[in-house]
């Protein structure tokens, strides 16, 4: 579990930092990085699909929806453009707006949150309405320091929030549940994992997006059916796998855009939700996945004695549309 504390610390990206794991831990991740690959079965993964086009009817211009990241965000894996993420979410956006969502994909295998800025240069023409970032993943396995890697995604969130755009932010989910990395690897993995998430978290609130916990999203699911939820190559998620991350997305994507009616925003006590200083609610957030972190007020105050104020929800997960298709 990451501490409040080292969340904060983490995420105060102003000073010098330590990559993501120790020297010995890169060490002993190269040595067990190599077991772990000849492990792997299966062909080789192609490129992922182009899902970029237009979602949904309606008289109404359509949203512009823009999907930036790595190959979580890019869909690679799957076979089919309706398989991947942005199809799924930008057919359930439509389905929940009642009008048409423009798609565009910016997203590449192995991008980092360096690569972010490129990406969205690239997704200007788009005028984006809402945006998912996944990233994060790729900068614990290229020894990025955390600190720059918070400061990058910082920049994004920024940049597209100054610009008028919704932001929600996928945060690195948990890779100690790659079923051919084995321990000790596995656990150091999953702690610069949860690390990177809560430092994420707590650095996409405060720019004025909100983050949604991808953590060990398909862990408990993938140990009962490993076969359904991965890829052939035993790292990526199957078409089964990111329906299922899909649909931890798409409520938050909803929310953001102000879509939900009143009474589906209300904040749900037995399900966990609560108002808590954002360091704490990031930490909260990295341990379950699925759970949505946003800037919150208390008495029309936004930071309390122990700092930001975060609404962290666990909301409830919204049917994806069975059969995505472009217009």
């Amino acid at each position: 579990m990451v501490s409040a504390q080292t969340a904060r610390r983490l995420a105060a990206y102003g000073g010098g930092g330590l990559s993501l794991l120790g020297a010995a831990g890169y060490g002993l991740l190269r040595l067990q990085a190599k077991l772990a690959r000849r492990s792997i079965t299966g062909r080789p993964l192609g490129g992922p699909p182009d899902p970029d086009g237009v979602y949904g009817t309606g008289d109404d211009p359509p949203l512009s929806f823009i999907v930036a990241g790595d190959s979580a965000a890019a869909g690679y894996g799957v076979r089919h453009s309706d398989e991947t993420p942005g199809a799924l979410l930008a057919a359930g956006l439509a389905e929940v707006a009642h009008r048409p969502v423009a798609l565009t994909t910016v997203a590449q295998v192995g991008a980092q949150t360096a690569d972010l800025a490129d990406q969205l240069d690239r997704a200007t023409a788009a005028a984006p309405d809402v945006a998912l970032l996944i990233v994060g993943g790729n900068d614990i396995t290229h020894q990025v320091k955390l600190t720059e890697s918070v400061r990058l995604l910082d920049e994004a969130v920024r940049r597209l929030r100054a610009s008028g755009c919704q932001v929600v932010v996928g945060t690195c989910p948990d890779l100690g549940t790659i079923r051919p990395i084995r321990p000790p690897l596995r656990w150091l993995a999953r702690r610069a994992s949860r690390q990177l998430a809560a430092a994420q978290t707590i650095a996409v609130v405060a720019a004025g997006g909100r983050s949604v916990s991808l953590g060990s999203i398909l862990g408990p699911e993938f140990e009962a059916a490993p076969g359904e939820l991965f890829s052939e190559d035993q790292f990526h998620p199957s078409s089964a796998g990111y329906a299922h991350a899909a649909a931890a997305v798409l409520p938050s994507l909803i929310g953001s855009l102000g879509l939900w009616a009143p009474g589906d925003e209300t904040p749900e006590l037995g399900r966990g939700d609560g108002v808590l200083p954002v360091s704490l609610a990031a930490v909260a957030a990295a341990d379950h996945a699925g759970t949505e972190v946003a800037a919150a007020t208390v008495e029309g105050r936004t930071r309390g004695p122990r700092g930001p104020w975060a609404q962290l929800r666990h909301r409830r997960r919204r049917p994806l549309p069975d059969a995505p298709e472009r217009v």
